[in-house]
């Protein structure tokens, strides 16, 4: 049997480059792809964390990535052998009640499969079901390694963020959490012409990196006087957009009281743990909240800014290791700070 190198998650807290078996076509609507590049994100520390009880140990990690296509079968339009494709961080079947709503992340066959119901992408194979809908191709002028961050972090920080706290022209957006997805939704959201932007993080080399990304303006959260500082930028009145993008409850109480009257808080961090809603400040307010999983429709649309020169991604992937350094991958992602680090990608 043919094997393969993958980035194995076998315990608590635990990655190893294994041998594993290369994955084959099991339905006519797969596809195997050979990867170029695959990446972290941070829902992969979360299995790691052991937050996400239906990633068992054994499973091939990852979610995000750029490759060939090796096979397909008989079922699959739009690729063909030999194409390079982005794979989607969500697998899509198109025909079922939540694929028909848009709502693709919740597809009954699909959705987050990919490393974390079945082997995922930080291998030098993966087996991509529904692969009409869940494969793009790249046009030649996407670089391989930039665009795994158009896998999830884009369409996350677009959808998630951005979209779902109806950023509009003119409005003032504030961005709690300066990783890769909050990078991400500082880049999308410049696209909808908004008159402020600003991000808040820990981190100030991040933060100096988020003003060179386009921010207006950047504000650290260890400073005493952080919600004083914020509202000030907006005179008092509070954000018209509010983008969640840590997933703790310190950050979400801190969006609650940042949204002004008609505010939109949008929720894109994944929590682990309980946060408090205070509807005895907020319920005059005509505040709305919205929390959602990626789907991925807008993916198809990223690429052509990106390959138009609207969307710069070039400077997302900060660090790459080869697949043999796996582990010394996921070290440096999870002390991003130390390292300097917003995507890290896995070469093969």
């Amino acid at each position: 049997m043919a094997t393969m190198k993958a980035l194995v998650y076998t315990g608590p807290g635990t990655v190893e480059v294994l041998e594993r078996p290369k994955p084959t076509i099991q339905e006519p609507t797969d596809a195997v792809v050979r990867l170029l590049h695959a990446s972290i994100c941070g829902t992969d520390l979360h299995i790691l964390k052991g937050d996400v009880p239906s990633a068992k140990p054994g499973l091939v990690l990852g979610h995000e990535g750029v490759g060939i296509v090796e096979a397909l079968g008989s079922a699959v339009r739009g690729v063909e052998v030999g194409s390079r494709v982005l794979i989607s961080c969500m697998t899509s079947c198109g025909q079922c009640r939540y694929c028909q709503k848009g709502i693709t992340a919740h597809c009954e066959t699909g959705g987050w499969t990919l490393g974390n119901k079945i082997d995922g992408t930080q291998a030098e194979y993966v087996r991509v079901p529904h692969a009409t809908l869940s494969l793009h191709s790249l046009p030649t002028s996407i670089p391989s390694r930039a665009a795994v961050a158009v896998s999830d972090a884009f369409p996350t920080g677009l959808e998630c963020g951005v979209l779902s706290a109806n950023v509009q022209p003119g409005c003032s957006v504030v961005i709690i959490g300066a990783g890769p997805v909050g990078m991400a939704a500082l880049m999308t959201a410049r696209l909808y012409t908004p008159a402020l932007i600003v991000m808040v993080d820990l981190d100030e080399t991040r933060l100096n990196t988020a003003r060179s990304f386009g921010a207006h303006a950047t504000v650290n959260s260890a400073a005493p006087d952080t919600l004083s500082q914020l509202m000030a930028l907006t005179d008092g009145h509070g954000f018209d957009a509010v983008i969640e993008a840590v997933g703790i409850p310190a950050t979400f109480a801190l969006c609650q009281e940042l949204a002004g009257i008609g505010g939109r808080i949008a929720n894109v961090g994944v929590h682990g743990t309980k946060v408090d809603l205070h509807l005895e400040k907020l319920w005059d307010r005509n505040i709305s909240i919205h929390m959602s999983l990626v789907n991925a429709t807008t993916t198809p649309r990223l690429i052509r800014l990106v390959e138009s020169g609207l969307l710069d991604i070039g400077s997302l992937v900060t660090h790459h290791f080869p697949c043999d350094e796996g582990s010394k991958a996921y070290e440096t992602f999870q002390a991003a700070s130390q390292h300097q680090a917003l995507k890290v990608a896995i070469d093969f």
